[in-house]
């Protein structure tokens, strides 16, 4: 059994975000980072696009890009910030809206997928050494 963690983690999350890509987009019509940004505005409604940013840890470019898309496809509305005229609050249009409920059912299969094989003990042992990483390394 291969030990290197380091690898193990990088190799473990590319395919689980390729897998979890490629089902938001059949079964959503969305990609699996417009689906997570979709969920942070809706907790966030306004949110400065830095904001998003921040939460989805993509640079400005990319952030850009993907809020452009969204824009696009009529999922996100972004309105000048009344605060600062170079920055945008990002806000849910009715069709972004209209994914949430098909969005929770995906995320709830693909954990249980995950965690299928497991026991709870297993899962919290797990659990706790992935808040560990992304404590120690934030």
């Amino acid at each position: 059994m291969d030990e290197r963690l380091f690898f193990l983690l990088n190799m473990a999350r590319h395919k689980i975000f390729q897998y979890a890509d490629t089902q938001c987009e059949q079964r959503i019509g969305i990609t699996v980072t417009q689906a997570a940004a979709l969920m942070f505005i809706a907790k966030h409604e306004g949110c400065l696009q830095k904001e998003l940013s921040a939460a989805l840890s993509l640079n400005n470019s990319a952030i850009t890009g993907l809020a452009v898309r969204m824009e696009r496809n009529e999922l996100i509305v972004r309105k000048p910030c009344s605060e600062d005229g170079r920055a945008s609050r990002v806000h849910l249009a009715e069709a972004g809206r209209d994914k949430l409920p098909e969005i929770f059912p995906l995320i709830k299969e693909l954990n249980q997928q995950l965690s299928s094989d497991f026991s709870d003990s297993e899962i919290k042992v797990v659990t706790r050494f992935l808040n560990k990483v992304l404590d120690d390394y934030s």
